[in-house]
């Protein structure tokens, strides 16, 4: 017996082995690619402007320090040790942290928020909830604060909004990067040349979008195995044949002297020395792909060192060379491998690309989830591969916004400096956001999460102010894209947050409804309605809208509510919440659908499921009461009823749940409708003249612009009715 256990263990732990080194694999080609770029452009970022007074090796080996040091606190320390600890049920982002502190401090302010008191059995089950006294007084001023919970919002939504800006500024800073490179070879080729064909290569990358990466994907990690091949290759043989002693560069000693001989030049080039880490947020925020063991091995094993090698080579080349510092990178080549590596250096730059593209599709769709962006068109294009999604409206968007910024700036200088303030924005972010979770979820004291703010964060601050003060020089680039950006997702959620405002105040109680019906004369037409609505209790106003301006409605009603939880994913389980409204002869019911914020919202066989559930708790499963007058909630499936009042078990009459199930079944053979709100939202005569611009201008041209929520939520259009009534918020 103990044998055979030994070897069934054993095979286990070599499953998950392979398992574990397989994604590591699959991680170099989707999360590291924009880290692994960043040598074509950064010692040429960094010695421009100022700093071409400095290019001795004094000065060169401290950017090197700088770098080396960089790579090892930010991505290695930082995210491969503390960061990735703290992912939302293995999703990982600037929302799973936020996610978090919504559902263990309260701090949340979005309308899916109050979603955080639900008990999902798949989520927590490590968390410590033993509470300290830091956390409690944290919890307590945010609960205290509404302006504090409004803060985190507006801080979250600016990391999301720079996120969005990089999926701008990596497709141009790279692409154009790879492709001026060729200038060191055919001298002739005019810049307005370099850029059109930069612009080409933008173009068919995003063309290529609505394919799906996964059709291309198992390219991916082998084009960055070789291009990080490539680079540390080319760098031990420059480490060997120029200059061997840059190894000394490890020592700090040289950032302290790079700093005395360049003063306030040198404090300014850590705005292009910043650009050596874009990308390791990606280590992060793609967590959900992969496995946090994965993503450390990638890194640690291979990317890392790659990087370290090919940064030491280049300056050892520079060190020897100073007049070549416009194109070191590409200067740096043995010229019987440059075009080989030109090709791989441009594919590399094109998964770099598709990394960011991918993330940005994946944020705004997780964005859209939690009711912070307009309705766009979500696209799977992968049925195997969960994530894999793609966005036409956003991806046209970005294309030309691409090309506008290639075409515009062209000084790859300039596009470094919009890059860099946009890369260390969302990393500090972070920072703030992790004191928070080791404070208040990790349940650590004030001390550790104060260290980890003042090592981490106080580095970040030190290229910030670098950055933020080229804002002239290109730095003013992402800071207006992250402000447009965030004013449509707040605003967007400012207007959906009132237009719920309204419908709780004005929802009409069930006890009225049915005192209404003698008096109008209601009559119940065969067949199912299922009635769209965003509360979890009462009638909503469009319905009794409806029902006092035509009094009639189907034999069966169900009230349907898709309800957005702070959680990643819902086991489908515990997807479906059905209950009763009222007595067994009203023949009304309600179903809550649960999604987490990265579930896929598949409408394809929508209506069979949620008949299907309602039928198995007319059926006679375990019946759980919720405190309410009216209404008797279960989860169907084997997830336990969820909901915060008390719970009992009520006995039920087997014949009686059989006759409704098969009029049920006989209503579904009539037909099924379904009934959605599509009210205008107008800003009350008495409301400020901001407050009307927000409403009636800013927030009416999104939702004219916007997917319908029929389109949204795949309503066939044959069975849909559509109410229309005016919101004064």
């Amino acid at each position: 017996m103990d044998t055979e256990m030994g070897s069934v263990n054993q095979e286990s732990r070599l499953k998950f082995y392979k398992t574990t080194l397989c994604l590591a694999y699959q991680s170099l080609g989707v999360v590291y690619g924009d880290l692994s770029i960043s040598p074509i452009y950064v010692y040429q970022t960094t010695f421009s402007g100022g700093m071409r007074l400095y290019e001795n090796n004094h000065e060169i080996l401290g950017v090197l320090s700088l770098v080396i040091w960089t790579l090892t606190i930010i991505p290695l320390f930082k995210y491969v040790i503390f960061v990735l600890g703290a992912d939302d049920n293995g999703e990982g982002g600037t929302f799973a942290l936020y996610s978090l502190l919504c559902r263990h401090s309260k701090m949340g302010l979005l309308n899916a928020s109050y979603a955080a008191r639900e008990n999902i059995s798949s989520c927590d089950s490590q968390i410590s909830t033993e509470e300290t006294r830091t956390s409690l007084l944290l919890k307590e001023f945010f609960q205290k604060h509404r302006s504090s919970r409004i803060v985190l919002l507006l801080v979250v939504l600016l990391g999301t909004s720079m996120v969005i800006g990089d999926g701008i500024l990596t497709p141009t800073m790279s692409v154009l990067s790879a492709v001026i490179g060729i200038k060191v070879q055919v001298k002739e080729l005019h810049e307005d040349h370099a850029v059109i064909i930069a612009c080409v290569i933008l173009v068919g990358l995003f063309a290529l979008q609505h394919f799906g990466t996964h059709k291309v994907g198992f390219l991916f990690a082998p084009i960055l195995i070789a291009w990080l091949l490539c680079i540390s290759g080319i760098g031990i043989y420059n480490i060997i044949h120029w200059n061997p002693h840059v190894i000394r560069a490890i020592s700090p000693h040289y950032i302290y002297n790079f700093f005395r001989e360049t003063g306030k030049v040198g404090w300014s080039s850590l705005g292009a020395i910043v650009l050596c880490i874009t990308g390791a947020e990606a280590m992060f925020a793609d967590l959900g792909h992969f496995s946090k063991l994965s993503v450390r091995i990638a890194f640690t094993a291979i990317v890392y060192p790659c990087l370290i090698l090919a940064y030491m080579g280049e300056a050892a080349y520079l060190s020897q060379n100073h007049k070549d510092v416009e194109h070191s990178f590409h200067k740096a080549i043995p010229k019987l491998m440059f075009w080989p590596v030109f090709i791989i250096a441009t594919l590399a730059t094109v998964v770099g690309s598709q990394a960011i593209i991918s993330a940005t599709f994946s944020i705004i769709s997780q964005c859209r989830a939690l009711r912070c962006f307009p309705r766009v068109k979500i696209v799977h294009t992968s049925s195997q591969v969960h994530g894999q999604i793609y966005i036409p409206e956003v991806n046209w968007i970005l294309m030309g916004l691409c090309i506008a910024v290639a075409i515009g700036f062209r000084d790859i200088s300039m596009i470094g400096h919009a890059y860099g303030l946009a890369v260390i924005t969302v990393m500090f972010v972070t920072t703030c956001l992790m004191f928070l979770i080791i404070s208040t979820v990790w349940k650590q004291n004030i001390m550790a999460a104060s260290m980890f703010i003042v090592i981490f964060g106080s580095v970040e601050l030190l290229y910030f102010s670098a950055c933020i003060a080229k804002v002239q020089r290109g730095g003013w680039l992402p800071i207006l894209f992250s402000l447009v950006f965030m004013s449509l997702m707040s605003i967007w959620q400012y207007g959906t947050s009132k237009k719920h405002q309204f419908e709780l105040e004005n929802k009409v109680c069930l006890k009225s409804l049915f005192s209404l019906g003698p008096s109008l004369g209601i009559s119940r037409v065969p067949g199912i309605g299922l009635i769209y609505t965003n509360l979890e209790s009462g009638v909503p106003p469009m319905f009794t809208h409806f029902v006092t301006n035509f009094p009639a409605f189907h034999r069966i009603l169900i009230f349907v509510t898709l309800q957005s939880l702070m959680f990643p994913k819902v086991p489908p389980s515990e997807r479906f919440l059905v209950s009763r409204i009222g007595s067994s002869e009203f023949y009304l019911y309600r179903c809550v659908v649960r999604y987490g914020y990265k579930d896929v919202r598949d409408s394809y066989d929508f209506e069979t499921k949620l008949i299907e559930k309602v039928a198995a708790f007319l059926q006679g499963e375990e019946l759980v009461v919720m405190e309410q007058p009216m209404e008797k909630a279960v989860a169907t499936g084997n997830g336990a009823g969820v909901g915060s009042g008390k719970r009992r078990k009520v006995q039920f009459q087997c014949v009686e749940l059989n006759e409704e199930v098969k009029e049920l079944m006989e209503a579904r053979e009539s037909g099924v409708a379904y009934m959605i709100g599509n009210p205008s939202i107008i800003a009350n005569e008495v409301s400020s003249p901001v407050k009307k611009f927000v409403i009636n201008v800013v927030y009416g041209f999104l939702r004219r612009n916007c997917r319908l929520p029929a389109i949204a939520l795949g309503i066939p259009h044959t069975s849909l009715v559509e109410v229309g009534m005016v919101y004064h918020v």
